[in-house]
């Protein structure tokens, strides 16, 4: 099984941490939480990981190669010239994956959760889905909507009111509020939705998402009690170590 680790981000949020180390790198319980992700992911079975790198880049390839890869097969989707956002991320590593009929996941590298990632890789193979996105009943004020039979098919900020995509039609009791989990499977034919100008260079997987969830199947993964942190800032830090104790008591 084949995974995506998104490790390129800025970290602005952990400055001052960031100042000196790639997000990627920052230590959660005396471990950089790239490593976290990479052993929960070889622990669900998955055995090539690509891992795309920016900010502070040799330090990563530094990591994987004093640690002989983590005994998996590790290739490095090199963004130091130009930072991609997380659409543009995976469009840039699509050799890695489109020769093949065989899904993905992508994993942002700030996400501690305790899903079951052989459980939403095989949910995803099964439902047929272009792509399946982990979506967790959590407090947020930007939620994803899933219609009844769990697709996707728009995006709400509760704090503006703003809906995607454009002249979506946004009705409470027509569809389910999620928070989206940065955990995601995709399947190598979303390629071919991404060869046109719109989506060349920079640009978010999200909005790529919003902008094309009615002509392509997405679907959620739709989880009721998901622990999960996003290790974004300082604060989060000292949870997520609390969170990897309990999960490993």
């Amino acid at each position: 099984m084949k995974a995506m680790i998104f490790a390129a981000g800025l970290g602005s949020r952990l400055k001052p941490l960031t100042d000196t180390m790639p997000k990627a790198m920052v230590p959660i319980a005396g471990h950089p939480m790239l490593e976290h992700v990479i052993l929960k992911l070889k622990a669900a079975g998955f055995t090539e990981i690509v891992i795309n790198i920016h900010h502070f880049g040799d330090q990563i390839l530094d990591f994987l190669k004093v640690n002989e890869n983590f005994g998996l097969t590790i290739h490095i989707s090199d963004e130091r010239d130009l930072l991609l956002d997380t659409g543009g991320g995976v469009k840039k590593a699509r050799s890695f994956f489109e020769n093949s009929d065989e899904p993905f996941l992508i994993h942002n590298v700030d996400i501690l959760s305790d899903v079951n990632l052989k459980e939403l890789y095989d949910y995803h193979l099964q439902s047929g889905g272009v792509a399946t996105l982990l979506a967790s009943r959590r407090k947020t004020s930007r939620y994803l909507l899933f219609d009844e039979k769990k697709k996707l098919c728009g995006w709400t900020n509760k704090d503006t009111g703003q809906v995607k995509p454009e002249g979506f039609q946004y009705d409470e009791l027509c569809y389910q509020e999620y928070a989206f989990s940065g955990i995601h499977v995709l399947s190598p034919a979303i390629f071919q939705f991404m060869d046109t100008p719109r989506w060349e260079g920079k640009f978010s997987i999200m909005d790529f998402y919003l902008a094309t969830c009615r002509q392509i199947n997405y679907s959620g993964y739709l989880a009721e009690n998901l622990q999960l942190i996003d290790i974004g800032k300082p604060e989060t830090l000292a949870k997520a170590e609390s969170f990897l104790y309990q999960s490993t008591k």
